[in-house]
Order: C-alpha cells, then sequence, then structure tokens
C-alpha cells in the first residue's frame, strides 16, 4: 500500500465496542503483543472487560480513538495527561503486517490535527523505548525532538531505555 492511498483512506474516529473483534485478534498476534506489553493470549473475557472500559472511558485528560484503514479498524491513538495546551501522543498499530507501511505516521498526524484542532493542543510528548527504531524514526520524521532519557522498561523481553520526546508547534 502506498502512502497516499493510506492518506486517502486512513480515518481517526471514536471507538466502539463493536471494535472488540479486531482487538481479539490482535491478542493472538505475538509480535504485536510483545511490542506492546500485551499479555499473549489473554482470555476474551479480560479483553473484552478491558476494551468496554477504553469505549467508556471517562476521564477528561485521557482520549482513545481508533485508527481505520479501508473501513477496518487497524490500531489505535492515545492522547493522555491532557492539560491545558499539552498532551502525550501515543499510536498502536495492531496487525504488524501493516508496520513499516507509514500508517503510524499518518495517524499520528491525523490524531494531532484532531488535538490541536478540537482541544487547542499546542504541546506534544511521546515516549518510546530506545529499542524501538520504527517509532523513534516516526516521532523524528513528524518533527519530534528528543527531551530526555529518563527511566527503563521490559520491551521484547529485554529491559530498555526509555526516550522522551517533545513537539510544539
Amino acid at each position: 500500500m502506498k502512502l497516499e492511498d493510506i492518506n486517502q483512506s486512513l480515518k481517526i474516529r471514536p471507538i466502539t465496542i463493536d471494535d472488540f473483534e479486531f482487538i481479539l485478534k490482535w491478542s493472538k498476534d505475538a509480535s504485536f503483543c510483545t511490542a506492546n506489553g500485551w499479555e499473549i493470549n489473554r482470555s476474551p473475557e479480560e479483553l473484552y472487560r478491558w476494551w468496554l472500559n477504553s469505549v467508556n472511558n471517562a476521564a477528561e485528560d485521557f482520549i482513545r480513538m481508533g485508527i481505520e484503514l479501508n473501513e477496518k479498524l487497524i490500531g489505535y491513538a492515545d492522547l493522555a495527561f491532557i492539560k491545558d495546551n499539552n498532551c502525550e501522543l501515543g499510536i498502536a498499530i495492531g496487525e504488524s503486517e501493516l508496520w513499516g507501511k507509514g500508517i503510524g505516521f499518518t495517524s499520528a498526524i491525523r490524531m494531532m490535527e484532531f488535538a490541536s484542532n478540537k482541544l487547542g493542543i499546542t504541546t506534544f510528548n511521546a515516549e518510546t523505548h530506545e529499542a524501538n527504531i520504527r517509532s523513534r524514526k516516526m516521532l523524528e520524521r513528524l518533527g519530534f525532538k528528543e527531551v530526555s532519557r529518563i527511566g527503563s522498561e521490559e520491551y521484547l523481553g529485554e529491559e530498555n531505555q526509555l526516550i522522551q520526546y517533545g513537539f510544539s508547534f
């Protein structure tokens, strides 16, 4: 799939409980689970409760939107720690076979446009693992700058340095 096709057919939209079939599929993708800290093969009941909570989220400082490509949910985008004109951006592409095609990049742009237009956000933060080269390249391509290296956590089965990034309009 070409980037121009992605640009035309990708959209950010509210998540729904009907999206659960896609979440269930992602939970069986070992690459996605390992990269995103999901337990592999979580029980459908536990996963459903988690997704229902995501859909019905009442937190004022967190928004999760679905990433849809060709009318199919393929991931989600988060705005977290929303305060004043600042938030943290997160992107998860649920179908690992779609990684490396520019979908995360386009999704991030769409989510940042949404945050800017609807919420007045002008400053974005993001965090990724040092070993997550795709994520780091995406953030840098978007114009994010590394601001710190604080903390570490497990990523792909190994302890990994966390890198914090910032971007302002």
